[in-house]
């Protein structure tokens, strides 16, 4: 409870607070992290999931539907945990500058912070996007489509090819998320990871970005990260656990 308490002390004396978040803050709400053991990329062969593969062929869009439908369902359903909502109250009590997130679930959103304050570094898989024309389309209703075989999806408007607004190995990286992600991690005083194993580039860079420009950093996460040697705190520990623990504190302590 020390190192709780420290955080919480940490987090009454800044003003200006970003939270990052991994897959690991999510495994809690029953999402499967890729590359735990067990995960997807356990069962799958990354390099088949290619943004140039996706682009490369008919058959290649086809495979990539087929997995990434699969995994749909679970998402869709997926209701947010402890750690979410705990950081939906942070920005209630208006101590919540963004969350920057490298995860595609959504689950911020549903825990009630707006969608303005949540940055997706890896996209979202909640939106189909047309790369042609740009429209853009709820995932329910393509997947709608999906499921009475239309096994790869075309835009409507302008019959062009579509992708799950998500990043893939080999996409670039959404130029205007990650500009705002770098601003808000070096602008903020205290930068709280929770989940993140921090070894995915560019999206690991923003706790360095913060400790330089000297926030205060706090890592929560179950295993050792390659970045916890900067952090003022490190907890191991559920991000569903810990997380409502300190916000517990917090409330506890004299403003």
């Amino acid at each position: 409870m020390e190192k709780v308490d420290m955080v919480a002390d940490i987090i009454l004396k800044s003003r200006t607070i970003v939270v990052f978040t991994g897959a690991g803050h999510s495994t809690e709400s029953g999402i499967s992290d890729f590359r735990s053991p067990g995960g997807i990329w356990s069962r799958f062969d990354p390099s088949e999931f290619t943004f140039q593969k996706f682009m490369a062929s008919e058959e290649g869009r086809e495979k990539y539907w087929q997995f990434s439908s699969a995994s749909w369902p679970e998402m869709a359903a997926a209701q947010p945990n402890l750690g979410h909502h705990t950081i939906a109250e942070l920005h209630r009590m208006g101590r919540l500058d963004c969350v920057i997130t490298q995860n595609i679930d959504g689950l911020h959103q549903k825990s009630g912070i707006p969608d303005e304050k949540v940055i997706e570094l890896h996209g979202t898989a909640h939106w189909v996007d047309c790369l042609e024309c740009h429209r853009r389309y709820p995932r329910e209703e393509i997947h709608r489509r999906f499921e009475a075989g239309d096994k790869v999806p075309r835009c409507e408007a302008c019959g062009g090819i579509m992708k799950p607004a998500t990043v893939s190995f080999g996409q670039a990286m959404p130029v205007a998320e990650t500009a705002e992600a770098e601003r808000r991690s070096a602008a903020c005083d205290l930068f709280l990871v929770a989940g993140s194993s921090l070894v995915v580039y560019p999206a690991a860079q923003m706790p360095l970005i913060a400790h330089g420009k000297g926030a205060k950093l706090v890592i929560v996460n179950m295993e050792p990260t390659p970045h916890d040697h900067y952090a003022d705190v490190v907890i191991h520990g559920k991000t569903g656990e810990v997380l409502p623990q300190i916000l517990a504190q917090v409330k506890a302590k004299p403003d």
